[in-house]
């Protein structure tokens, strides 16, 4: 299926978990999927996927690359396409609540009308 790659991610630097994801998407598409991911393997976790970076890889080193943009996804996809001897791509996603859920668990005090 070329529709799929597989990734390596880590969500807040934790343990890695291997996925296959879709190819051609844009951030807000590959965030999502991570989203997924993360809810199938925490469920009940509100977090959301704030960034999210990948190590291109190189010769010698990796390059973490932070993803700004739909070129960034496109871009990744393509490196790793032509550089098919790297079987999966490595991604580090940094969770954060969002803003609605902070404000839905705060208490309010007693006398607060």
């Amino acid at each position: 299926m070329d529709n799929l790659f597989n990734i390596q991610v880590r969500f807040n630097g934790g343990n890695p978990h291997l996925f296959k994801v879709q190819v051609d998407v844009t951030l807000k598409d590959l965030k999502d999927q991570l989203n997924k991911i993360n809810q199938g393997l925490n469920p009940g976790d509100t977090k959301r996927v704030e960034d999210v970076q990948y190590a291109r890889p190189g010769l010698l080193q990796s390059d973490e690359i932070m993803m700004a943009d739909d070129d960034c996804v496109r871009s990744m996809f393509s490196v790793y396409r032509q550089h098919r001897m790297f079987p999966r791509i490595e991604m580090e996603a940094r969770l954060l609540r969002s803003h609605e859920d902070i404000l839905k668990s705060l208490i309010l005090p007693q006398d607060y009308v």
